[in-house]
């Protein structure tokens, strides 16, 4: 990828549902264990993406997206800041995607540098995830984020199969 430019999505729109749809649907299809199984109708992307754009209307959520040189979504990742009234100083990294296409260029190290500046302009001052890819892992250890631990058989693949799920965080310094 030549040129990716990471922002957040303010107000999600049609196009912008449709191209995250596409975004999920090749993950899912690739295996990704994020919620959905196989096959994943492009109708329950599309109606995930709406949930989605309710939430960041309401102010629950943070929604960045990773765009090529050509101005398509290539990547995604949202920052869940509605917690429990005793965790206002955390939020959760979810739905971090790559399509396929766009993987092994720097996209999702992107996103979560982004997705940490993003949290720390929120107030946030911890970041909690999971992951059940062992390529996300290795870019989590690699950008500092700290293991916790792994669940065994936490989730199920998308094709079916329980699956394992490591947890980590991170400490965001004030800056």
């Amino acid at each position: 990828m030549d040129t990716i430019q990471v922002h957040i999505l303010q107000t999600p729109d049609e196009h912008s549902i449709e191209e995250l749809s596409d975004v999920l649907v090749d993950c899912v299809e690739g295996g990704a264990s994020v919620s959905f199984m196989l096959p994943i109708a492009r109708a329950t992307a599309i109606a995930f993406w709406r949930d989605v754009a309710a939430s960041v209307g309401r102010g629950e959520r943070i929604l960045l997206i990773a765009q090529d040189a050509a101005m398509h979504i290539v990547g995604t990742v949202q920052i869940i800041l509605a917690q429990a009234e005793n965790q206002p100083h955390r939020a959760d990294i979810a739905k971090m995607l790559v399509h396929r296409r766009a993987r092994r260029n720097g996209v999702g190290a992107a996103l979560l540098a982004a997705a940490e500046k993003a949290a720390r302009d929120a107030g946030k001052t911890l970041l909690v995830l999971d992951t059940a890819s062992g390529e996300a892992e290795r870019l989590y250890a690699k950008l500092g984020w700290q293991r916790c631990g792994v669940i065994p058989g936490y989730a199920l693949l998308p094709g079916g199969g329980l699956c394992d799920t490591t947890f980590y965080y991170r400490a965001l310094a004030s800056q």
